[in-house]
């Protein structure tokens, strides 16, 4: 691409502890894969894998490093005492779902990281990036400490980028990210419109979903619209259908992606589909171009079962786009049949579908879009990013080399208790922020 502006998409490196512990209420993978065991090597091997094939032709492409797991600090926190070996130990006799939870390797999901505003839509010519809160899920809620440091080693010029305070950690303020936000555009150089889609208002309102939790708030959505200085004209507020939530679709990035114009998303997406359309295109200063896949073609079961919508949309120089879809996709006839039949086919600019196997992330309950942060940046906002953090050849090797050295083929549940995957996940991460240049982000760096 020539153009100045570029999203950059910023994957999360799968940790050394991935594994299948089934602790996400409401994401029907997760639950129903809990307790197989995984192959951290092979995760984090089919997550740069997927980064490289889209460096290769063209797409600018970043990492962000996972989370120190486990997080011993959090079950001393939590009163269990003693060494290393002995916290582990008393926590798997006493409280294996703990265990669990401070070792899940969640993170590598970084459409959940943060909420980002990029420069062209702010007032102040800032980068702007709120981390999630992601108080919904024990798990979650332990990582948002670690990635603002992240993101602000990473994108630390004051200058240009603006760091937020993460919410706060209560049911009202629920916030889980990019995956229920997303930025409509002409290209990404040019203003545009923040879609914020939530779950529940937490004070009063709208009826919500019964089976399973909405995760994220219109409180939280409008706080952060504050923080990142989005006036009305540039968003609109959308409650996500209840019963496409208690189906399964615990973000909306699991039922509608947008990209540009375009706004790819199943008919079930939006409590009012209408008014979430008339809105967007009363303030969208290019016309609006809906992609609806009704659910006579694809179920919400099947939408949920191969992550249709959970695909990256990614633009291409002469105007049309990419779709990227796990293989599921391609597994399903009815899915794979819509993908040529109603989007390649139809009149929309999307164009291609790369097909990718994520196999050990889907399992977990997250596809090509959980895995990667969107960040429009300028020529001169890339060049400002602290560290070595955009893949090319050689990070793409350094990395995996990396894996290989520290990475685990299996982990089975039993296997976390182990003082040792504890020890060796700290000497990988340790390794990974002098590769990476970021400096002391973990909190066993900054004791």
């Amino acid at each position: 691409m020539s153009e100045a502006v570029r999203e950059v998409n910023f994957d999360g490196l799968v940790g050394p502890t991935h594994n299948y512990a089934g602790l996400a209420h409401g994401n029907v993978a997760s639950m129903r894969h809990g307790g197989l065991t995984a192959n951290p090597r092979e995760a984090a091997l089919q997550g740069l894998d997927k980064m490289k094939s889209l460096m290769e032709v063209g797409y600018a492409q970043g990492v962000l490093p996972p989370q120190q797991r486990p997080d011993l600090g959090a079950l001393r926190d939590l009163g269990f005492t003693g060494d290393d070996a002995s916290v582990l130990a008393r926590a798997a006799e006493e409280a294996p779902q703990l265990l669990r939870a401070v070792c899940s390797a969640s993170s590598m999901w970084t459409a959940n990281a943060a909420t980002v505003t990029p420069s062209a839509d702010a007032s102040d010519g800032r980068v702007h990036f709120t981390a999630a809160n992601l108080q919904s899920s024990f798990h979650r809620y332990l990582e948002p400490r670690t990635t603002a440091r992240v993101l602000a080693a990473m994108f630390h010029d004051p200058a240009r980028f603006a760091h937020h305070p993460v919410l706060p950690a209560t049911p009202a303020f629920s916030d889980e990210g990019a995956a229920n936000h997303t930025r409509l555009c002409a290209t990404h150089g040019e203003p545009g419109v923040h879609l914020f889609v939530y779950g529940r208002q937490a004070f009063g309102g709208q009826h919500g979903p019964t089976r399973y939790p909405a995760r994220q708030t219109l409180e939280a959505s409008q706080a952060i619209a504050r923080q990142h200085g989005l006036s009305d004209a540039q968003t609109v507020f959308a409650q996500q259908n209840p019963d496409a939530i208690d189906a399964g679709v615990f973000h909306n990035d699991v039922i509608a992606v947008g990209n540009g114009p375009v706004l790819l998303y199943h008919d079930m997406a939006f409590r009012d589909e209408d008014a979430t359309l008339d809105a967007l295109r009363a303030r969208m200063a290019t016309p609006l171009i809906p992609v609806r896949v009704p659910s006579e073609a694809v179920s919400l079961e099947d939408a949920v079962s191969t992550y249709l919508f959970n695909s990256q949309l990614l633009s291409n120089p002469d105007g049309s786009m990419t779709l990227v879809v796990p293989g599921e996709c391609q597994e399903n006839e009815t899915v794979w049949r819509t993908i040529q039949d109603l989007l390649l086919a139809g009149y929309n600019p999307i164009s291609e579908v790369l097909v990718k196997d994520v196999k050990q992330s889907m399992r977990n309950g997250g596809g090509p879009a959980c895995l990667r942060l969107r960040v429009a940046l300028s020529s001169a906002e890339r060049q400002a990013l602290g560290g070595r953090v955009l893949l090319d050849e050689a990070l793409h090797g350094d990395l995996t080399a990396w894996v290989e050295r520290h990475y685990r083929d299996r982990l089975a549940p039993e296997d976390l208790a182990d003082p040792q995957l504890a020890q060796d996940s700290l000497t990988a991460l340790d390794e990974l922020t002098q590769l990476l240049g970021i400096g002391a982000v973990y909190p066993f760096q900054l004791v």
